[in-house]
């Protein structure tokens, strides 16, 4: 069970690094972007985003599944559930919210819809950061039951 928390830990904490550097860099550069170019960007953007982001989402997704009905000793349910709570949050605000405006942009650039994206990216950057925490919360308790129980 301690791979599956490792696992979870270094896809989560992967991604809110990664969410971050969205948030204040990535997406706001958008607007820098030729509009006669970014079409074509956008497009290069969307695919290779996907096979950065797609394998770390999935082993976090799938090893949260994993820790609420497979626990490490020590862990607390709640935080389990919360942690799993969390990836249904981004994965969802992803799905309704980011790739529709991805979508969008890919037609041309559109101040409105970039604006639309930073805004709402930040539920996904809330989520990612509030999951580092109980991944974070999940690691410690996990270590200190182990080390009650060397002792």
């Amino acid at each position: 069970m301690t791979a599956i928390l490792l696992a979870n830990a270094a896809a989560t904490f992967f991604m809110t690094g990664l969410i971050w550097f969205v948030q204040i860099v990535h997406y706001p550069l958008f607007a820098a972007v030729g509009s006669s170019e970014f079409p074509a960007y956008s497009r290069l953007h969307q695919s290779l985003t996907t096979f950065v982001v797609g394998p770390p989402m999935l082993v976090e997704a799938i090893t949260a599944g994993i820790l609420v009905v497979a626990r490490p000793a020590g862990v607390s349910a709640w935080l389990g559930w919360t942690g799993l709570l969390l990836v249904g949050v981004i994965w969802i605000s992803t799905a309704a919210l980011q790739i529709p405006a991805h979508g969008r942009l890919a037609a041309g650039f559109s101040a409105e819809t970039g604006a639309f994206l930073v805004s709402t990216n930040w539920v996904r950057t809330v989520a990612w950061s509030a999951r580092g925490a109980v991944v974070a919360a999940m690691l410690w308790q996990a270590l200190a039951a182990r080390g009650a129980a060397a002792a």
